[in-house]
């Protein structure tokens, strides 16, 4: 099998990390090779870009804060997703740039067009051949993620900021036949079952490596 790009979106505390794990063992216990990472991310380069992102003390304009999205993106497809595909695994990533479209564009109201241009130049036009979307209420997710502990920057934007940005993935969800919705309000095994239930009709339809656009 050539290989396959499956990202794992939705609001905060909707358990992305949790899922990945657990699809990547069940594709490892199915004879595939997997590969994992992260967005920002899974580069030297992109977890630097990270610390500075998530730092509460960190003051970032919305185009700042796109661009180095776009930026820790391009070196994670270029690094470690494209050379994962054509050696025929599979790449799970927790975020893609649809994280970029929900929270750069309907969390913080930039141009929708500006973000695709944008990450087009930094993905090469890759996408995922799958996006997981977990839904569940922002308030709900918003008191899983932070669990007491102190809020990344962008966990503590206001609850508004985490509306929008849920409701602008599902808008997503319903122009793209990419992005399959999988409600997070269920017990990790129900959720567990239903990802896997997507990911083995993409495995048994599929054909091609990562999909561009």
């Amino acid at each position: 099998m050539t290989g396959l790009y499956i990202a794992l979106e939705g609001p905060e505390g909707a358990g992305k990390t949790t899922q990945l794990q657990r699809l990547s063992a069940r594709l490892r216990s199915a004879g595939l090779e997997v590969v994992e990472t992260r967005e920002p991310g899974g580069t030297a380069v992109g977890e630097a870009v990270r610390a500075l992102l998530l730092d509460p003390a960190r003051h970032l304009s919305p185009e700042a804060e796109m661009l180095l999205f776009a930026a820790a993106r391009a070196q994670l497809v270029r690094e470690v997703v494209q050379p994962a595909l054509e050696r025929g695994q599979v790449v799970l990533s927790d975020r893609s740039v649809y994280a970029s479209l929900a929270y750069q564009g309907f969390g913080r109201g930039l141009d929708l067009e500006v973000i695709r241009r944008v990450n087009e130049v930094a993905t090469a036009g890759l996408l995922p051949d799958l996006v997981l979307l977990l839904d569940l209420p922002v308030e709900e997710g918003l008191r899983r993620d932070v669990g007491g502990q102190a809020a990344d920057r962008i966990e503590g934007e206001g609850v508004e900021f985490h509306r929008r940005v849920r409701e602008g993935f599902l808008q997503l969800s319903r122009e793209d036949a990419r992005i399959r919705v999988v409600p997070a309000t269920d017990d990790p095994e129900r959720v567990e079952a239903r990802i896997w239930e997507e990911v083995r009709r993409v495995l048994e339809g599929r054909g091609g490596g990562g999909t561009r656009t």
